[in-house]
């Protein structure tokens, strides 16, 4: 049983895969404050409310954008499988090629992602992952990586609004029933919710107009908000909510391979 972990600069996804499969995945705040002891505590805790015996893993991976989190979470993730934690970034022999002007800036969950959506469906892939930031990051079916667009996150850019806006209060992030609203809150929804969903469809169309190859990308959707946005944008195919689980998974098997 592998324990992966993916590192986002608001939340860290944890999951557990077994075989080919994510068997129990859980999701904690992102604090670089933790030190190891207390990642370990945590990390146990978790499995152990989970039902599942430390001793079962055999093996761990993480990919992270908070480098004050990596060392002390790969430590930890370390004592519980009894293996070196493989901590997977740009640097990763991943038989991805970088195609992009600064292939070592590129993120570990934008990497992992797009070794994920070529890995498991051999395609031309789109891969919209809507967390803090909104990423588009296009890949072959043979595993380049074209580059792609990052712009501001569905929530960040709800969460700004209602900071430096006296008197618009705090939304749910849900879609309103209608596009014209005839309540503040209705307003601020369809804004937020049907402008992200507008704004994903905008940019993968133009996407999709200089795409390099004669194929026509699949997109695929990811993120805590894909569910939210996916009913709304028509250019979504897909959401995997695993899929960067899955692409550690993949990761850890081509790199403890070599």
């Amino acid at each position: 049983m592998l324990l992966v972990a993916d590192v986002g600069n608001t939340e860290t996804t944890l999951g557990l895969c077994e075989g080919e499969a994510v068997v129990a995945h859980w999701r904690v705040t992102t604090d670089a404050a933790r030190t190891p002891d207390e990642v370990h505590l945590l990390l146990d805790g978790l499995l152990r409310a989970g039902g599942v015996d430390a001793r079962r893993l055999t093996g761990a991976a993480l990919g992270s954008v908070v480098p004050a989190v990596t060392a002390p979470l790969a430590e930890a993730m370390r004592r519980l499988s009894g293996q070196p934690t493989i901590v997977v970034d740009a640097h990763a022999p991943l038989g991805i090629t970088l195609a992009v002007d600064e292939p070592l800036t590129v993120g570990a969950d934008r990497i992992i992602n797009t070794l994920a959506a070529s890995r498991l469906h051999g395609v031309d892939c789109i891969v919209v992952d809507l967390g803090t930031a909104t990423t588009y990051d296009c890949i072959t079916a043979d595993g380049v990586f074209l580059g792609g667009i990052i712009q501001p996150g569905v929530r960040t850019s709800a969460e700004t609004l209602f900071r430096r806006t006296a008197k618009l209060a705090a939304t749910e992030l849900a879609a309103p029933k209608r596009v014209i609203g005839t309540r503040t809150d209705e307003c601020i929804r369809s804004g937020v919710v049907l402008g992200a969903a507008a704004s994903v469809d905008g940019l993968v169309r133009r996407i999709k107009a200089e795409w390099p190859r004669a194929t026509v990308p699949r997109v695929i959707a990811t993120g805590g908000l894909a569910e939210v946005i996916r009913p709304h944008a028509s250019e979504i195919e897909s959401v995997e909510p695993d899929l960067t689980l899955h692409g550690l998974r993949l990761a850890h098997g081509i790199l403890t391979a070599r």
